[in-house]
């Protein structure tokens, strides 16, 4: 069993698709578990779902605000007194080529995607340093690195996770506090289900395995980051894709 066993972890954005995978993985491995989302209702109800597999809590936050995010992290902390591992993984997409995209659809993808992360981090770094330990994963997107018309926020957004990411591993790794991207591919989500079936199939054939992803493929990632045997690895960005050509 990785060593997950008793840690505290945070995962927003975690009522449905990967979120929800990894924070069922980390459950089903031992670690106690705080989700997120915008609903109270729905967090209320994946927490009763979630909780024949361990100790879970949930509440509801809206990342593209850094004062919800403050008042998450102080909820959160309240809950289990010590926070070992936040995963950011909340993100959406408002997609359109450059020309249609209106402005309000770059500003909340930036915000919800990007500046969600500044917002979490900057709001649990005092209570890590305190501790001495920590550990920050950071889910992004292969689009960040390949880009992808349609998606020039989301792509910004995601690309922008890899350079926040290496400079807080620089800024925290001497304070033990660890930093780590996770850039997953094209995941079996309902978000991937919405589009034509000759597009999914094209992705296919971009991967060296010729398969989708499945969202437990990025979480047993999580799983591992957050355990003990990861603490060496730090400033990373690890690709999910299937072998993207």
């Amino acid at each position: 069993m990785c060593g997950v066993k008793g840690k505290s972890v945070i995962v927003t954005g975690s009522t449905r698709g990967i979120g929800l995978e990894i924070a069922t993985s980390l459950l089903k491995r031992g670690a106690r578990v705080v989700i997120s989302g915008r609903s109270q209702d729905k967090i209320d109800a994946v927490v009763t779902e979630l909780s024949q597999f361990g100790e879970v809590v949930g509440f509801a936050c809206d990342v593209s605000s850094f004062e919800s995010c403050q008042t998450f992290i102080n909820r959160a902390i309240e809950a289990y007194t010590k926070i070992d591992v936040l995963v950011n993984n909340a993100g959406i997409t408002k997609d359109n080529l450059l020309l249609r995209m209106k402005e309000e659809d770059w500003k909340e993808v930036i915000d919800t995607n990007l500046s969600s992360i500044f917002y979490m981090t900057k709001s649990i770094t005092r209570h890590m340093l305190k501790n001495k330990s920590g550990n920050i994963i950071n889910i992004s997107s292969v689009v960040g690195i390949t880009g992808n018309a349609g998606q020039a926020n989301y792509a910004a957004a995601k690309a922008g996770i890899f350079g926040f990411t290496k400079t807080i591993a620089k800024e925290l790794g001497s304070k033990g506090i660890l930093c780590n991207a996770i850039a997953p591919g094209f995941i079996e989500t309902d978000m991937i289900n919405t589009l034509p079936e000759d597009y999914i199939n094209n992705i296919i054939q971009q991967t060296a395995i010729k398969r989708l992803g499945r969202a437990e493929d990025v979480s047993n990632l999580v799983v591992f980051l957050a355990s003990d045997e990861a603490s060496y690895i730090t400033g990373q960005v690890i690709s999910v894709d299937g072998g993207m050509i």
